[in-house]
Order: structure tokens, then C-alpha cells, then sequence
């Protein structure tokens, strides 16, 4: 059978932070794909700003670099759970992945999902194990993780036997010694194994045209485009090809354009052939899963599996008092709008209409993954509320069943006890506990999805910022009864519409914790802070000292206030219980209760009490 030695397509996949993103900019660099022109950014191929802002990557991207005379595709994926569905879809078009493991942290909770995919798949790994010039690396023992997570994941025999490079993608350094002193001054271990262990693509261009999407971009210019592998045959631009459809339907389309993948550029091509990757338009309504083939044989692939949402929030337009003073895009047309724009790209999210003309249900596989659109849409000029992220429960056999995660922690010893508390009172149940040595201990929890809501800033305080927590879906299974970690404080919500005074902010210190700042404008029903008992409480947060023309000696004394604390995105949703909104504009985030006015909310409680 006959093979295209001139290409290799391999996949980078890793645990967030491990620093595949930063290997890729090293491989391009070191390979001499890029023009001048093409100056390489620090994290080049996260061309987000979000992804900038937060070093992660959250869509795949594709890049191709040469070495040698081999054209080596490179498929960068997303290394957090919620933005699974990407990694998924990767698998299906590559022959092999470089898994890259920090040489401390060694395998993570995600590291395990990436991996779990790849095998499933078939495809053989090449272990990089990178960052191997900290002082606290431990690569013969990191190497030995792997290898009992790849037994643990029913590798066979092959994929056990995979080989090692040692790696500081920082310094552009690697070897296949694990002594850093050893390491040399250029990726070309990296190239060579890959070249070696990595299978060429089968060339069977001379068999009919198969080709499968596995991803989706959108361009103004162009609409739609599908990017995935040829399978089988070759395809030209002009050709008269056709679309089978998720729902067996067919659909005759001509190819308008071809593009191939070199360095960071889409450049257009003309043909390509069994075992390229390239991104095709010419179709509006493509999909994921979707098969290309020619007109006369239809013959479509197996249809792709995508991971189910397993989070859901509600969308609205903003219609709080203060609803479009800052932002550019208001109007309920303008927000179904751009969440059907999402869709186009994003095949994890849902999007579904209600009853109610300017409310929407968005559902994706995360808190991370729904906070990013609604980050984006902010920094795009959009006004919208949401509401408290609620999991998606499923009835299995009958049973009322919830998603579930596979938690793991790394502590110091002494906050072990406060984190098995915590997470039992969430309806956590402990796996697995290892004591690492030097004081810190690794715990493995199961815990329902829910419980996780709003657990982050609680473990970093627990832990005071030295605990590490990562977690990932691992199943559906039966609802557990009972509060799994909900919000157990009230609100301090205003009463009135006005400035938050310097004053009233002091005053109300000891009640609670506060969210404004003095000056901060507010309306009626915005929350202000957290009470420190598990009430609401209807405050003034806009009264005035009182003046009076007699002075005495104790009156004029600087007010001192707590610097009050100013809520993030992910920490208002997190924050929010089930009658509250976080408004979100381009300038602001407030947190708001639903029935703005003290009585009708009152009114709207008892009448909850009594059904």
C-alpha cells in the first residue's frame, strides 16, 4: 500500500498550562516555515485575546511546518475539558499525537481525557516531556505516570512501547536524555521522532473523493468553511461535489475555494489530495460530522460523535435602569443574532428559544466554556443577563441522573482536612488520596457538577493560593438529594436608586461584604454585597451623613473603609442564586435580583412557600 512520505499529521495535546502552545512557537520558529514577514508573537497560535489574556487555548488551531522535505501538519487542541468537543473531532484526523507533560506536575485530570481520546483512536504518542530546567523536575518518575495512566487506559502494546523527548519549549532546547545539562540547542529530536514513529498517511488519491469536517470557521467573505482530512481520493477546486447531510440528506455544491495550512497563514490552493488537511467553501450550511464526496459516489463517513452539553444558563436582553447606557448592542434581535453567529463555529453550544421573545437557553459543556462567550460578546459591545448556571439533568433507565467530575487536588498537608469537608458537604466522595512527600498530598474526588459551581475561589482561599485544582466530566449517574454546595449566604441588596456615599459603605462593613466602591452608581434591587447571615437584606447604600453647624471634636475623623471586593465574571456566576442576574455591559458586571422591587420579591417568596 502505498504512502505519502511528504506529509505527517500529528496533534499536540496536553494538560492547560503544560506548554504545548509555546512548543508549537518553537517548532515553527526552529523550522523556518515562517517568511519574515510572519514575525512570531509570544503564543503565537492563540490569535484570542482571551486565550492571550489567560494562556489557555480554547479553539484548535491548525499550522503546518516544514522539515526537511516532509510537510508536518500540526494540530494544536485545547487542553480544558469544556472545550472537549474540539479535541474530539481532532483525533479523527491525524495518525499520531505528541503528548506533552510538565516535568513537575506530571499527568493532570485533562492530560487523562486528551489521552483517553487519542487511544480510543488508535493513534500512537510521542511523549515530550517539557519545562525539564525547573529546579523541582522529576522526569524518570513523571515517564512512569504515564506509562501507568496509558495501562490504566487500556493502551496496547504498541502505544506502550512510546518514545521520550525532553524538552524546554521556553529555550528552544531538547534531547532524549533526561539530564538538563544534556539538552541541546534545537527541536530536531522532536522532528526525527516524529518523522520515525509517526505513520504517513495512506495515498489512495486515485480511489473516489472522501472528505470529512471536522472543524467549522466562519469568514464574511467566504461564509462558511469546513476544515478536515481527505480520506480518500482528491478534490479541485470548480468540482461539482456532494454533501451528505447529519440527517442523511443530500446536497449537490461546487468548490469555490481550497485552502492548505503553511506556518500561520490559510493560503489558497488549487487541489489537494488523500491525507491533507484543508479547509473548504463554497457551502452555507456545513456542518461537523458533514462528508464530501463526488457526485456520482455517494458514500459518506461514519457520522462524528460530539460530547452533550452539560451545563445550561439563560440569556436575556439587559432590561435592568441602567440597560443601554454602556453598551452598543441591546435589542433582543441583536443577541439572537450573535448567538446564532456562535453556533456557526462553536458545535458544543446550544442555543434554544423560549416562550418568552428576548430569552434564550444556552447550553455548552462548562462554566468556562458558556463565561467565554459571554465574555466576548462583552468585549464586542453587547448587553445581556444570565442567570445562575444550572446543570443539565438526564433520565437514564428511568433514573433522574446528573453529571458527575472526576476532581483532583494537590495540597499541602494541613489544608487536607478543610478540603474533604468542603467537598463533602457538596456531595464530593473521595477516590483516592496519595501522599506525594515533601508535605503535599494528591486527592481524587467524585463530585455531581453543581457541587463545583462556585467551588474555585472557595479552595483558592482555603488553600491560600497553594493548592491546585483541576477537574473533568466523568459520568452521568443517579441525582443526589439535598444541597450540593449552593450559595449559603443572603444578599445586601440596595433599596433605593442613587451613588453609593463613602459613609453608608462604612456602616454597612459589619453586615457584610461589600461589592461597590463610594461613587458607584445604583439602582433599586441591585446587590451591593453578601450578607454575613443567610437572609437578604434590603439596605441604603446611598444615605448621606447627616450634617449639622455643630462641630465637636470626635465628628471630623477620617472614615476608614474595608476595600471592597470587586466580583469577576466567573465569580458573579458563581456567585448568583436562583432569583438573581449578573448584568453583564462592555463596562460594567452587577449583580441584580430578578424582582427588583423589596415587596413584589417578598410577595413572589411567599408565594413560592405556599405551592
Amino acid at each position: 500500500m502505498n504512502k505519502r512520505e511528504d506529509i505527517r499529521n500529528i496533534a499536540i495535546i496536553a494538560h492547560v498550562d503544560h506548554g504545548k502552545t509555546t512548543l508549537v512557537d518553537e517548532l515553527l520558529a526552529q523550522s523556518n516555515t515562517l517568511d519574515d514577514h510572519m514575525k512570531l508573537s509570544e503564543r503565537a497560535m492563540d490569535n484570542n485575546d482571551i486565550e492571550k489574556e489567560r494562556g489557555i487555548t480554547i479553539l484548535a488551531k491548525n499550522t503546518a511546518v516544514k522539515y526537511n522535505d516532509t510537510t508536518i501538519n500540526i494540530l494544536d487542541t485545547p487542553g480544558h475539558a469544556d472545550f472537549g468537543g474540539e479535541v474530539e473531532r481532532i483525533m479523527k484526523m491525524v495518525d499520531g499525537v505528541i503528548l506533552v507533560v510538565d516535568a513537575y506536575e506530571g499527568t493532570m485530570p485533562q492530560t487523562r481525557f486528551v489521552l483517553k481520546k487519542a487511544l480510543e483512536q488508535d493513534l500512537q504518542p510521542i511523549v515530550v516531556v517539557n519545562k525539564i530546567d525547573k529546579p523541582t523536575a522529576r522526569p524518570a518518575e513523571v515517564v512512569d505516570e504515564v506509562l501507568d495512566l496509558l495501562i490504566e487506559l487500556d493502551a496496547d502494546d504498541e502505544q506502550l512501547e512510546f518514545p521520550v523527548v525532553y524538552a524546554s519549549a521556553l529555550n528552544g532546547t531538547s534531547s532524549f536524555s533526561d539530564d538538563p545539562v544534556k539538552q541541546a540547542e534545537t527541536m530536531a529530536p522532536i522532528f526525527e521522532t516524529i518523522l520515525e514513529k509517526i505513520p504517513a498517511p495512506i495515498d489512495n488519491s486515485d480511489e473516489p473523493l472522501q472528505f470529512q469536517v471536522s472543524l467549522l470557521d466562519y469568514n464574511d467573505y467566504v461564509g462558511r468553511i469546513g476544515i478536515g482530512r481527505v480520506f480518500r481520493g482528491e478534490i479541485n477546486v470548480g468540482d461539482q461535489v456532494t454533501l451528505s447531510k447529519l440527517d442523511g440528506s443530500t446536497k449537490n455544491f461546487r468548490v469555490t475555494k481550497l485552502f492548505g495550512f503553511l506556518g500561520l497563514e490559510r493560503r489558497e490552493i488549487k487541489s489537494a489530495k488523500a491525507g491533507d488537511l484543508i479547509a473548504v467553501s463554497g457551502f452555507e450550511d456545513i456542518f461537523v460530522g458533514e462528508t464530501v464526496t463526488p457526485v456520482d459516489h455517494v458514500d459518506p463517513l461514519p457520522i462524528l460523535h460530539i460530547d452533550e452539553p452539560t451545563l445550561q444558563m439563560t440569556f436575556l436582553a439587559n432590561n435592568s435602569p441602567f440597560s443601554g447606557r454602556e453598551g452598543k448592542w441591546v435589542t433582543s434581535s441583536k443577541i439572537e443574532e450573535r448567538l446564532m453567529q456562535e453556533l456557526q463555529t462553536d458545535v458544543s453550544l446550544n442555543v434554544e428559544k423560549t416562550d418568552s421573545p428576548d430569552v434564550w437557553k444556552v447550553s455548552g459543556r462548562g462554566e468556562l466554556h458558556l463565561s467565554i462567550l459571554i465574555e466576548n460578546m462583552r468585549r464586542e459591545g453587547y448587553e445581556v443577563q444570565v442567570s445562575r448556571p444550572e446543570v443539565i439533568v438526564r433520565e437514564i433507565d428511568g433514573v433522574k441522573c446528573e453529571p458527575y467530575e472526576r476532581v483532583q487536588i494537590d495540597t499541602p498537608e494541613e489544608y487536607m482536612g478543610s478540603i474533604i469537608e468542603a467537598l463533602g458537604q457538596r456531595k464530593g466522595e473521595m477516590k483516592d488520596m496519595i501522599n506525594t512527600g515533601s508535605g503535599q498530598v494528591r486527592m481524587i474526588f467524585q463530585v455531581p457538577a453543581r457541587g463545583l459551581i462556585g467551588f474555585t475561589n472557595e479552595f483558592l482561599s482555603m488553600t491560600r493560593g497553594y493548592g491546585i485544582l483541576n477537574h473533568t466530566f466523568d459520568e452521568y449517574a443517579p441525582m443526589t438529594d439535598g444541597n450540593a454546595g449552593q450559595r449559603q449566604n443572603g444578599a445586601l441588596v440596595s433599596m433605593e436608586n442613587g451613588q453609593a456615599t463613602s459613609y453608608s459603605i462604612m456602616n454597612l462593613g459589619e453586615r457584610g461584604t461589600i461589592f461597590v466602591e463610594p461613587g458607584t452608581e445604583v439602582y433599586e434591587g441591585m446587590i451591593i454585597g453578601m450578607n454575613s447571615r443567610d437572609n437578604d437584606l434590603a439596605v441604603n447604600i446611598t444615605k448621606e451623613k447627616q450634617k449639622t453647624n455643630v462641630r465637636s471634636a470626635t465628628k471630623d475623623q477620617t472614615v476608614v473603609i474595608n476595600k471592597p471586593k470587586i466580583m469577576s465574571l466567573e465569580e458573579s456566576l458563581e456567585f448568583i442564586a436562583e432569583d438573581e442576574y449578573v448584568e453583564v455591559t462592555p463596562e460594567s458586571i452587577r449583580l441584580r435580583k430578578k424582582i427588583l422591587n423589596k415587596n413584589e420579591r417578598e410577595k413572589a417568596k411567599k408565594k413560592k412557600n405556599k405551592q
